[in-house]
């Protein structure tokens, strides 16, 4: 048995056979994240990170603080989907992708700025492992990791 203690930041790594133009386009387009990410349907813009539930309901709605394709994102996080942790304080993830010899890149997912959001830290220090992993094996294998 493991015991996981959620930090206020939290910092995932991980390589992926692709391109960074292919894991930019997977982490800002609806199309692909439905398939990885709990079902959510994410578009991205340099002004706005908007996030809808399979049903359209919005799962986040939050400011792009840098957009620099295929490269860095940084964007707001508050997970509108439950009133609980809608009402803690906005944190912060950081994307960043960079390619390394062999045709592969690292990609790293920070989420910071949790302090004022102990649920929230909770919640996502399980999520985005699956999240992650949903997306490697995406686009590595071309179908998601559950159906």
């Amino acid at each position: 048995m493991t015991t996981m203690t959620a930090t206020t930041t939290q910092v995932y790594q991980l390589f992926i056979r692709a391109t960074p133009e292919q894991i930019w386009e997977a982490i800002t387009t609806p199309e692909f994240t439905a398939q990885y990410f709990y079902g959510a349907r994410i578009e991205v813009t340099g002004e706005r990170y908007l996030s809808l539930g399979p049903d359209d309901s919005v799962w986040g709605d939050d400011p792009v603080l840098e957009f620099e394709p295929p490269r860095r994102l940084v964007h707001g996080w508050r997970s509108l989907y439950s009133p609980e942790l809608a009402a803690e304080k906005a944190s912060r993830v950081t994307w960043e992708i960079e390619p390394q010899d062999g045709g592969y890149c690292m990609l790293r997912v920070v989420h910071d700025q949790l302090e004022g959001a102990p649920m929230t830290a909770e919640a996502v220090s399980g999520g985005w492992m699956m999240v992650l992993s949903g997306l490697k094996t995406l686009l590595e294998t071309g179908k998601p990791l559950a159906d």
